[in-house]
This record gives structure tokens, C-alpha cells and sequence, in this order.
């Protein structure tokens, strides 16, 4: 018999919340434009310690544009681009081909 891990239920329910917050965020983003849909979505995309280092400052024709912090954050984020892609096109509901990430002058 195995035995479940006591971190196990309390992991699965966050993760269940997640789900629930990022369905709830989806349809409230439902009624603003495509880049106030992805600014939204970005801290939930990837998390409020990296949003707080990049920001969105365009979103043309499903090119996101992301200013960068510092050189750190920016090799952090690109390393994530296909995630974040994915998630912010998931969670905002918005088709977002390319992100271009750039450090902030």
C-alpha cells in the first residue's frame, strides 16, 4: 500500500484554484482589447516576481512586445518563451505568434 505524501492534497487543491483563477481571469478579460487581455494575463502567465520586471508595451499583429528590466530578467524570459506564449495565448484567449522581448534602456 502506498502512502500519499501530506503535502500531496493541499498541492493538488492549489493547483485546482490555479485552474479555477485562471478560467475566472479568462472570462473577465473577455470584454478588453487584445494587449489589456495579455496585460492582464501576464502576471498570471508567469508569475507577479517576473511580471514585475517585464512589461508589455505592444501587442501587434500577434507579436507581443515585453520591455525587460535588466539583462537577468531578459535571459530568463526568453528562456520561457514558448511557456509564456502558450499561457498567455491559453489564459487571455488571444492568438499570440511571437513574443519580442527587449531590455528596457
Amino acid at each position: 500500500m502506498t502512502r500519499e505524501s501530506p503535502r500531496a492534497k493541499p498541492y493538488a487543491a492549489m493547483l485546482g484554484i490555479r485552474d479555477v483563477l485562471r478560467g475566472s481571469l479568462a472570462h473577465s478579460l473577455r470584454a478588453l482589447s487584445d494587449a489589456d487581455r495579455l496585460a492582464g494575463a501576464w502576471p498570471v502567465a508567469c508569475g507577479t516576481a517576473m511580471a514585475a520586471h517585464g512589461e508589455i508595451v505592444a501587442f501587434e499583429q500577434g507579436v507581443l512586445f515585453v520591455q525587460v528590466s535588466d539583462a537577468t530578467w531578459l535571459s530568463q524570459m526568453v528562456s520561457m518563451r514558448t511557456h509564456l506564449r502558450n499561457e498567455l495565448s491559453r489564459i487571455a484567449d488571444v492568438p499570440v505568434t511571437e513574443i519580442h522581448f527587449e531590455k528596457k534602456r
